[in-house]
């Protein structure tokens, strides 16, 4: 009997299981959802969101942001979030609402 364990394991490391297929079989085009900047946490809790409802993100750190995201534990340049582009109205409606309940 093989136990499979998650622990040290990422949620990125599934994403390209989680991620929707196109009738090929191949994964779906990746649309840019927006760009956060680090300072506060909002890309965390946006992407948090986001999987929850199911919809899986994609990060990517334009410049060097990678490095500065392994050394300081931060990007300098913010974090670009992509999702599948069948998604992205989803997910941009998700967001809209999220930024209506913050500024209430």
């Amino acid at each position: 009997m093989e136990i499979e364990t998650d622990w040290g394991k990422s949620a990125d490391s599934r994403l390209l299981e989680r991620w929707p297929k196109t009738v090929d079989g191949e994964p779906e085009t990746p649309a840019l959802l927006c760009n956060c900047k680090s300072l506060d946490f909002a890309d965390e809790l946006k992407i948090n969101m986001l999987e929850a409802y199911g919809i899986p993100c994609l990060r990517i750190y334009p410049g060097d942001g990678s490095f500065g995201k392994l050394i300081l534990g931060m990007s300098g340049q913010g974090v670009d979030i992509y999702v599948p582009s069948s998604l992205l109205e989803d997910a941009q409606t998700l967001c809209s609402a999220q930024a209506e309940e913050v500024s209430d």
